[in-house]
């Protein structure tokens, strides 16, 4: 098969079903141990999260512009093996383990173990599991529509929060890393024929960044507007308050990087697993 690169629509569906992006795993002091660590996770939400990335499976076949029902039925058996939740969960606690630091682990665990942290975190996660993207995506843009008509100031509490979450402004290069290593691991496995070497594929990349980084702005928009849609303004805006605050860009900068990182190294073991199915047969 020859490869073409993603479309901009197909990456923004990935990201869409990620609840973070970015690059590099931050050393910030000393180590959290691992059961305060998990339950780190289940009191913020990030391992609903970091289960959230199964969805992205659905992408990789328009990624490598194939068809996955040409598989068969093991197409699902396949990617629900790769993307593994426990297995994803277990790596995430590797990291965090001898990565997150224990003011920042304590300042998070505090927020969103009140009351209102609760309430937020019920949101995200009812978020983070709706399996159609465009009906997320469609709603929220009606949202945002009906903000706009109205003069609203939370158009601007969630632009500043999506530049909390992403302080670096790593998104899309992030995003754009892992369709990089999929594509090089899916040619390496003979799954796909690059026509271009690694330097051609990233300049490719680059040439489109722009486009993709204003697409990426408006889907975030849309995201932000769906989930946090029961919220008052005042709760909105004390959310981002909370999100700018130094302790939790750490959370934020490290959570970013480990969900990065299991995301582009499950896509490329699909990749890598991928050499093994035959289009056409039930396998």
């Amino acid at each position: 098969m020859q490869m073409t690169l993603i479309p901009p629509a197909v990456l923004l569906r990935l990201l869409a079903l990620l609840c973070f992006a970015a690059a590099g795993l931050p050393q910030t002091g000393l180590a959290a141990d691992r059961e305060r660590v998990e339950t780190f996770l289940q009191i913020t939400g990030f391992d609903v999260a970091l289960d959230s990335i199964a969805l992205s499976a659905s992408s990789a076949p328009d990624m490598l512009g194939v068809d996955a029902g040409a598989f068969g039925s093991q197409w699902t058996e396949l990617s629900g093996d790769v993307f593994d939740t426990a297995e994803m969960r277990s790596l995430a606690l590797e990291i965090l383990e001898s990565t997150l630091d224990d003011e920042a682990l304590d300042h998070a665990t505090d927020f969103y173990a009140s009351d209102f942290g609760q309430r937020l975190v019920r949101a995200e996660n009812a978020s983070h599991t709706v399996k159609d993207d465009a009906v997320k995506q469609l709603a929220g843009n009606r949202i945002i529509s009906d903000l706009v008509k109205a003069g609203s100031d939370r158009i601007a509490m969630y632009q500043r929060m999506v530049s909390a979450i992403d302080a670096a402004g790593t998104g899309v290069k992030a995003l754009q890393q892992i369709q990089f290593r999929f594509l090089m691991a899916a040619a390496a496995a003979g799954v796909i024929e690059l026509e271009l070497d690694a330097d051609g594929l990233r300049a490719l990349m680059q040439a489109q960044e722009g486009e993709l980084r204003l697409s990426m702005q408006a889907s975030s928009l849309a995201a932000s507007a769906y989930t946090y849609q029961e919220f008052s303004d005042a709760e909105v805006e004390a959310y981002v308050i909370a999100l700018e605050e130094a302790p939790m860009q750490r959370v934020y900068e490290l959570l970013n990087a480990v969900q990065y990182e299991i995301t582009a190294n499950r896509f490329e073991e699909l990749a890598h697993r991928m050499a093994d199915l035959t289009p056409g047969q039930d396998i």
